[in-house]
């Protein structure tokens, strides 16, 4: 199994603390999007799934059970399939829109634009969402949380910082298969106690995978408690990638 492979099997592991602490998608995104016919990819516990049910009729494609079954209590009007979209079985009938929310890398990178193209009708769109972290926030919480993972993971490198915005690329698979995207982007923030940002660092995938990780986790609550008086805000990215199947 690749490393691949193996990270993308841990978020079903606590499927509850993913839907508490994953934040939803700025809700001005879905509205350059259009169905009816939508298959989203990788939906997880449905933060986009919701949004988009009121688009048109959702086809959602999910790995973990734990998360299909959290997905399907949270966007009820969406049909929620455990499989692996690499492998699962394309409909006869084409979709007039594929979405895929922070989850593209985890799908095989030699096959994923063939099969969401093979999924799409012509003329029919492949949204692809991604969310950075960027510069913002709490700023020198991010410069001093660096000092916790060089401790604690070894693959840190040294003196990381944050990204602006204007320095993260806008990237999209090259594929004959789609005309040029179209790339919109979205800046936003988000508050959290001590308690809702390890939970949310323990539904990163290299964070549960760390040999080290509560350690980290120690360490990391700690630095939130004693310099930052139990409270940091977290400065977020959310790019939409739009394309048309040729």
């Amino acid at each position: 199994m690749t490393d691949r492979e193996h990270l993308r099997t841990t978020f079903g592991k606590d499927a509850a603390r993913y839907h508490r602490a994953r934040p939803a998608y700025p809700p001005q995104l879905f509205e350059r999007l259009n169905g009816p016919r939508i298959l989203e990819i990788a939906p997880g516990t449905g933060q986009a799934t919701l949004p988009l049910t009121a688009l048109g009729d959702v086809t959602a494609v999910e790995l973990s059970p734990d998360l299909a079954d959290v997905a399907r209590s949270h966007a009820p009007g969406a049909h929620v399939v455990v499989a692996d979209f690499d492998e699962w079985p394309l409909p006869a009938t084409p979709f007039d829109l594929v979405v895929c929310a922070t989850a593209f890398h985890w799908l095989d990178p030699h096959t994923r634009m063939a099969r969401c193209a093979a999924a799409l009708r012509p003329g029919g769109v492949l949204a692809v969402i991604s969310t950075h972290h960027i510069a913002g926030g709490t700023r020198q919480f991010f410069v001093d949380v660096q000092e916790c993972y060089e401790r604690w993971d070894p693959s840190t490198p040294p003196n990381l910082r944050q990204s602006p915005a204007s320095d993260i690329p806008c990237e999209f698979d090259d594929s004959t298969l789609f005309d040029e995207p179209e790339f919109h982007r979205y800046e936003w923030e988000q508050a959290y106690d001590t308690e809702a940002y390890v939970d949310l660092l323990l539904t990163y995938s290299g964070t549960v995978a760390l040999p080290d990780r509560d350690q980290l986790i120690t360490d990391i609550a700690s630095l939130i408690d004693t310099r930052y008086d139990g409270r940091i805000v977290k400065r977020y990215m959310t790019q939409l990638a739009v394309a048309t199947r040729r």
